[in-house]
């Protein structure tokens, strides 16, 4: 039995995840941005994976990607990727502490930067500044407060 009662959170997160990583920041926060998209998926994956999956991933990728302007494609892959890695390991992370679940999350976010500069190499795109390798450690930062407030929405009483 599912414990989830408000079905509005799911898309309105993605959508706010989405949005958040439209706003414009000055130079230096916008390094330090976390994928706002991927964690918010990220909560999803390991929560109600019935309801979000590759194919969410994947979908949600190309619209990122047109709402971004970056190379489609590219946060398709990238959100493919860590869908496939948590749905692999769903069943182990899910019982971890959130602590545990943080840093965790930061592997997969520096992963997720791996890939990026990977296929920025391989296409010719100019590679990111280094600061732009932090922003994993604010998305692991930021992990602990979003799994919370995304589980109080999910889960308190509608009304």
């Amino acid at each position: 039995m599912s414990r989830a009662r408000n079905g509005w959170v799911l898309p309105v997160s993605l959508l706010a995840a989405l949005l958040l990583g439209l706003v414009p920041l000055p130079g230096v926060l916008q390094a330090l941005r976390p994928y706002w998209l991927a964690l918010v998926l990220a909560y999803w994956l390991l929560e109600t994976p019935e309801r979000v999956g590759l194919g969410t991933a994947f979908a949600l990728g190309l619209l990122a990607d047109l709402a971004f302007g970056g190379l489609l494609g590219e946060q398709s892959l990238r959100l493919v990727v860590l869908a496939f890695i948590l749905e692999r390991f769903r069943a182990r992370l899910r019982f971890f502490p959130v602590s545990q679940q943080a840093l965790t999350i930061g592997v997969l976010l520096l992963n997720d930067r791996v890939i990026s500069a990977g296929l920025h190499l391989l296409t010719g795109v100019p590679q990111l500044p280094w600061l732009y390798w932090a922003a994993p450690l604010a998305g692991m930062l930021l992990w602990p407060p979003l799994h919370l407030l995304l589980d109080f929405l999910r889960l308190r009483r509608p009304g």
